[in-house]
């Protein structure tokens, strides 16, 4: 088992202390494991298997336990109330009020609660209102770059090896059970993975009795990866034949696929104004693997693959993403905010000879914070009107996971 260490360590920073841990994200991105390996590392420092209680929701050995009394009642009949345990929830929105019960853990034992969920909702609502304050998100994505090489067992240093591997990346994603499987049946898995999130995650749990509407808008979000839209265009592009759908209703699945973690919206940020503008978003998808997958596995232009993977490993990297408006038409493709400090981003396949079209809106920001070009043509490297220029393999292999 591969572990992932960049996120244990995050889980361990918060072992036995009063913080519930909750490990969130896109469905197969490896909350489960993480969680197992968090297990194992407690086993090898000397707990007690006895001690730490497991429970997957998904499995049907725990389907008499989805609603709050009886989850707590039984954790109330095993739990001893004179020692350490470790409780580890799996997927534990399947589970009615389950907010109570993980409060009732903190509140009437001594144990460390950690928590994995498929759906941002999760951290709305009641469980604002029960554990305010008193836990800490931990939001697990699919393999970066970088751990796509550990996965593969690919010497970061073998440039030759290092730059073979990048499409394989670009065109399957980075979820471990794909990165994992043979070439035969990849695209297999991320299909189930897919259909997983779309129709049962978003469809089935939402309610939504005609899902091709909403199959309609996945496939438009993928070919339109890097272009800016709102619901009014989207319902009105979609919206052929039989098939109808209104602004209000494509907003409503835009949020249900946001929850899924299925997709990210990049809203428009007015660099002069210094304000989010409401009009139009960016939207992107959480793999690039599933947006191949959701386009029916064809490509659909290197542009907004790059966008795409430049934009989820930002937020990756704990980046407040949004895309930048200057003056009308001008627009800086990602403003990534952290701890005060700023980076502005341009994405670019190539630079056209002779141009300084990809730096001239880098140079009409007058701050002084970072500005950075990346592209993937791996000789593109330096800088143009002193804005330093990365290449993408190289930008993705500086980061920490």
């Amino acid at each position: 088992m591969h572990i992932r260490q960049f996120y244990l360590d995050k889980v361990l920073a918060y072992q036995n202390t009063e913080f519930i841990k909750v490990l969130t994200g896109i469905r197969r991105s490896g909350k489960s494991v993480l969680m197992r390996q968090y297990a194992d590392k407690l086993i090898a420092d000397g707990v007690s298997e006895n001690d730490i209680y497991y429970l997957n929701f998904e499995d049907l050995t725990y389907n008499n336990l989805k609603n709050s009394e009886a989850l707590f009642a039984y954790f109330k009949s095993n739990i001893p109330a004179d020692h350490k345990v470790y409780v580890m929830l799996d997927e534990i929105q399947m589970v009615e009020d389950w907010q109570l019960v993980v409060n009732s853990l903190r509140v009437s034992f001594e144990a460390d609660v950690t928590i994995t969920g498929s759906n941002a909702q999760m951290l709305s609502g009641e469980l604002a209102t029960h554990l305010s304050g008193r836990y800490v998100e931990i939001k697990v994505y699919p393999l970066s770059f970088k751990e796509f090489l550990i996965f593969q067992e690919i010497n970061p240093d073998d440039n030759i090896a290092v730059q073979k591997a990048f499409p394989t990346y670009m065109q399957y994603g980075g979820f471990p059970s794909v990165v994992l499987s043979s070439d035969t049946i990849k695209d297999s898995v991320l299909s189930g993975i897919y259909d997983t999130v779309l129709l049962n995650d978003v469809a089935y749990r939402s309610a939504i009795r005609e899902p091709v509407s909403l199959q309609l808008l996945t496939n438009f979000l993928a070919l339109n990866v890097g272009q800016q839209s709102n619901p009014t265009k989207i319902a009105n592009t979609i919206s052929v034949g039989k098939t109808k759908v209104s602004a209000p209703t494509i907003t409503s699945y835009l949020s249900m696929l946001e929850n899924a973690y299925l997709i990210f919206s990049a809203k428009r940020y007015d660099i002069r104004g210094r304000e989010i503008l409401r009009s139009n978003a960016k939207y992107y998808f959480a793999d690039l693997g599933l947006r191949r997958n959701a386009i029916g596995g064809k490509s659909a232009g290197v542009g907004g693959e790059l966008e795409n993977l430049v934009y989820i490993e930002l937020i990756r990297r704990g980046y407040l993403v949004d895309v930048g408006q200057l003056d009308a038409g001008e627009e800086i493709d990602f403003i990534a905010r952290r701890d005060g400090r700023i980076l502005y981003v341009q994405v670019t396949y190539e630079i056209p000879e002779n141009s300084t079209r990809e730096t001239d809106n880098l140079l009409k920001i007058r701050d002084q914070y970072d500005k950075l070009l990346i592209t993937q043509r791996a000789y593109e490297v330096g800088e143009l009107s002193g804005i330093p220029i990365i290449n993408i393999v190289d930008w993705l292999l500086e980061g920490e996971v």
